[in-house]
């Protein structure tokens, strides 16, 4: 179960402290839990986990390649090994040994991919994972979840951890708002329906989730009640709830920190278009490259905010009625 407390308010943890609050919690319960890091322990938040488990703890230097190889050797000899770093080397740079080295291999491999889209603000394009979802979603039986808040991110970690297979999350590394009482409960697969409603039916994941949430708010004063929807688990996807979304507002929309091809929009795209048609707006990166700014600027550069939500409810209605 889950309870949501958002109020606007930025959560007093960063997500990375959340990860390794996680990890720890995790390692003192399971001695197959490792972490393979790529020289960014301070950046990952990891430290404290190396200091607590030096053993469990392995440093592969900048090859981030080889590290994916070094935890599907590790995956093979029954550990857990979660591998850490910058959500573009976590999957462009390494693609071709999760694919082939994980996936193929029918491995054990968690992979996490920090400072997922517009929240590498200031280390730009280069640091920018417009694509991450996309190209991992191609990899047969990998599970891709996108925590909202500290606590969906501790939840989601110990559910990766205890499910056999590999998992990919992605994530903000620094604060967010709190949106989950603590205590509340997550699984691979599932969603979390925040408000309810009938009028449009709003579609969201990691840092869009309190932009979706500001929107219905936003449409609320207009006299227009929005469904939202933590859809933080984006394959597998949680298609009763996406069904039930569509069944009952008949209007969509689908705001996601990603490109919109591939990611959380495609998939429900995908998944509507087969099961029950309705119309579906997008709130998401327009097939662009990422740029260096602050992640205000950066919402308003590609959109990503509750205004725009706003507007594509109002489409997704609009062509509803016609």
């Amino acid at each position: 179960m889950y309870k949501c407390i958002w109020d606007g308010r930025m959560s007093g943890r960063e997500m990375r402290a959340a990860y390794c609050g996680a990890l720890l919690k995790l390692g003192q319960e399971k001695t197959e839990i490792m972490t393979v890091d790529v020289d960014c322990m301070h950046s990952m938040g990891t430290k404290p986990f190396a200091d607590a488990f030096p053993h469990r703890y392995i440093n592969c230097g900048i090859q981030e390649a080889n590290a994916v190889g070094i935890a599907a050797g590790l995956s093979l000899e029954g550990m857990i090994p979660f591998f850490n770093t910058f959500g573009v080397f976590a999957t462009r740079r390494a693609y071709d040994q999760i694919f082939l080295s994980c996936g193929y291999a029918g491995l054990n491999v968690k992979l996490v991919g920090w400072d997922a889209g517009i929240t590498a603000a200031s280390n730009g394009g280069t640091h920018m994972p417009f694509e991450d979802v996309g190209i991992m979603r191609n990899i047969p039986f990998m599970s891709i979840l996108e925590p909202a808040d500290p606590v969906a991110m501790e939840q989601l970690v110990a559910e990766a951890a205890g499910h056999y297979g590999n998992v990919y999350i992605r994530s903000a590394r620094k604060r967010v708002p709190d949106i989950y009482e603590s205590g509340s409960s997550f699984q691979i697969g599932g969603s979390a329906v925040l408000c309810e409603g009938t009028d449009v039916g709003i579609i969201a994941s990691g840092i869009m989730v309190p932009e979706a949430l500001k929107a219905a708010g936003m449409l609320r004063k207009e006299g227009i009640v929005a469904r939202v929807v933590d859809m933080y688990s984006i394959k597998p996807l949680d298609e009763q709830c996406l069904l039930e979304s569509a069944e009952l507002t008949k209007a969509l929309v689908v705001a996601q920190n990603h490109n919109y091809i591939g990611g959380l929009y495609s998939a429900a795209a995908e998944f509507t278009a087969q099961n029950y048609p309705v119309p579906i707006e997008r709130v998401c990166v327009e097939d662009r490259f990422g740029e260096v700014g602050s992640e205000e600027y950066l919402k308003e550069r590609f959109s990503l905010h509750a205004v725009e939500i706003v507007k594509k409810a109002k489409a997704a209605m609009k062509r509803k009625r016609k």
